[in-house]
């Protein structure tokens, strides 16, 4: 498993064309940070162009539905539940180059916010499922990282304490890109090895939203155990029903590290 950190994967300099489907807290953030960095946005959700105009014009993007989000773009952020990922239309992807990456940031909580899908229960990694319900392969980044600290926490390259975010996935010119995004935004990418290996960063793995550097974001992803993170997803859901109505940030996060501490 090959867990690469900074200043591996660049893509400054290069502006995109960047398509953004779901504009809530981790798609959102995303769009509003790589607008601001000089790409070429579009924002979509299932409500269509109107639904999220007022989003695109208070972020500099251009909204869009779904289909416009793909329609030639250099690459594509999907940012979405995993129910709507099933009911996306089978050929939204077929025009889109074979080189634009796929970025799914996704996550499955099932009890929590989603039915139950059966090939997850079983075992089946997630970002394979998705690859298999869009019909393409995918990259797999900003899953293991918390909206607060995705919007808040990003540092410049180099600083002393940045933020890792794990990124997974079979082509290594895509992977480069998306580290480079990661890069770009303000985290230090670690790359988890193949798409079958992003198991590693699903919800409840050691490595899952701890505001980790990258040291210690990479023995995290070594550590995981296969088929232990549904249990300790299932024990966080217990724990966040024990916490103040209005936990902090750094509750969160100690809860998410703590929960590791015993297994």
């Amino acid at each position: 498993m090959p867990l690469e950190g900074r200043n591996q994967h660049q893509s400054k300099g290069t502006n995109m064309k960047i398509g953004v489907i779901g504009i809530g807290n981790i798609g959102g953030t995303l769009a509003r940070k790589l607008s601001a960095a000089g790409h070429e946005v579009r924002v979509a959700n299932s409500k269509g162009p109107e639904g999220v105009r007022s989003f695109a014009q208070e972020i500099g993007a251009t909204p869009v539905d779904a289909r416009g989000a793909v329609e030639g773009a250099d690459l594509v952020i999907l940012s979405i539940p995993f129910p709507a990922v099933a009911k996306l239309p089978k050929d939204l992807f077929d025009g889109l180059p074979e080189r634009a990456p796929i970025v799914d940031t996704g996550n499955y909580y099932p009890d929590l916010r989603d039915p139950h899908i059966p090939e997850l229960d079983d075992g089946k990694t997630e970002s394979i499922w998705v690859s298999e319900q869009i019909g393409r392969p995918i990259i797999k980044a900003f899953n293991n990282i918390l909206a607060h600290s995705l919007a808040e926490l990003g540092r410049p390259e180099a600083s002393p304490v940045r933020i890792a975010v794990a990124v997974a996935g079979d082509d290594a010119e895509a992977k480069r890109i998306v580290m480079g995004i990661v890069n770009e935004v303000g985290f230090d990418p670690v790359d988890t090895g193949s798409l079958a290996e992003s198991w590693r960063q699903q919800p409840g793995t050691p490595g899952y939203c701890c505001d980790y550097d990258a040291e210690t974001m990479r023995n995290a992803l070594a550590e995981a155990v296969p088929g232990k993170a549904p249990a300790i997803r299932n024990q966080l859901y217990d724990c966040i029903g024990q916490l103040s109505p209005n936990p902090s940030h750094a509750d969160i996060i100690h809860m998410n590290r703590s929960v590791h501490s015993g297994n």
